[in-house]
């Protein structure tokens, strides 16, 4: 096991599905509500870790919003993006693919320019201070309707250069992915890419949605998809990357225990499965804490890890030469470690 750990430490890795707003620390969430002279219903930061004590997905998002009501300055959304990365930093973790809620923020009445801006800059500053490349995922509200998802991709039109993608997340049971087929044909039509959420708490069948019906290029968590041979058939013949979240999986009920989680049948599959983090600072761990407690679950091999790193990699939306690079990096560690 400390061999393995080592290695997952010291390979470089990509993260595929973090929420930013779900990355803020009690610590931050009590600075930036201090300096936007906002009451919180917590008086101390030990009083929101025991608020994050929730068992199911409802329960998470409501703890989730609440948290947002501190993120109102271009600075705060800097510095919540900032955090997270010095973590990256310090766990290995050299691309991140990043999603935004708009939704969660305008109507607050905080613009998205706002937040795009803020989140931006500190990923510019990531690259320059940390070589953390990165992509940008703008993520529908899915309890929310199509028409005020079409507004926010309006929006995002004079930001368009900032944004990489578009995704769908919150409450997923009774938001199936038809519900956006339209907007998300829109955002296709924009040159951006696709990804989704299902499978997580959703039936199977959400998952088929959303390969048929929104043309998404990732799936988001797609745990169920594991109850279907056609699906798995299915997303292993087209390459389809899973972004799988052990902890969250666990944290959420999901799973009952991460011995029962899936992945390792996704692996046995062919499946392009990576590993994850989702909301970190509301879960109980970033990328590495992931890929531990996985690992020692499921008895994951060298080999097992080596793979899903690798995935981190090839189900990503880096360029053919980025993607590359990042793997003979990989090999040349391993090769290293092999003859020493």
């Amino acid at each position: 096991m400390l061999e393995l750990k080592k290695l997952i430490e010291e390979l470089p890795k990509a993260e595929l599905h973090l929420h930013i707003e779900g990355s803020l620390e009690p610590e931050l969430m009590f600075t930036l509500a201090k300096r936007n002279n906002l009451d919180l219903p917590y008086a101390s930061v030990e009083e929101i870790r025991e608020a994050y004590n929730f068992n199911q997905l409802q329960d998470f998002l409501d703890i989730y919003y609440a948290g947002m009501s501190v993120l109102i300055t271009e600075q705060d959304f800097y510095d919540l993006t900032m955090e997270y990365l010095q973590k990256c930093h310090q766990q290995n973790v050299r691309h991140v693919e990043i999603f935004f809620d708009p939704q969660g923020h305008t109507e607050r009445g905080v613009t998205f320019a706002t937040a795009i801006t803020g989140i931006n800059r500190a990923l510019d500053d990531g690259l320059a201070n940390f070589g953390i490349s990165y992509k940008t995922i703008m993520c529908f509200l899915r309890h929310l309707s199509e028409e005020n998802a079409f507004q926010t991709l309006n929006e995002a039109k004079e930001f368009i250069a900032l944004i990489d993608g578009v995704g769908l997340d919150s409450s997923e049971v009774g938001n199936p992915p038809s519900k956006f087929q339209r907007v998300f044909a829109e955002a296709k039509s924009l040159g951006l890419k696709l990804v989704a959420h299902a499978g997580e708490e959703g039936p199977p069948s959400y998952v088929e949605e959303a390969l048929a019906l929104l043309k998404i290029d990732r799936l988001d968590h797609g745990n169920r998809a594991m109850e279907s041979e056609a699906l798995i058939k299915q997303l292993k013949k087209e390459h389809i990357a899973l972004t799988v979240c052990p902890l969250s999986n666990l944290k959420l009920c999901v799973v009952d225990d991460l011995k029962d989680h899936p992945m390792r049948e996704m692996l046995d599959q062919g499946l392009l499965a990576t590993v994850n983090s989702d909301d970190p600072s509301y879960f109980g761990g970033y990328l590495n804490e992931n890929f531990f407690a996985l690992q020692e679950s499921l008895d994951l091999s060298k080999e097992h890890i080596v793979t899903l790193i690798k995935n981190s990699f090839i189900g990503s939306f880096l360029s053919l030469d980025e993607k590359t690079n990042y793997l003979l990096e990989i090999d040349r560690h391993l090769a290293q470690q092999q003859s020493s």
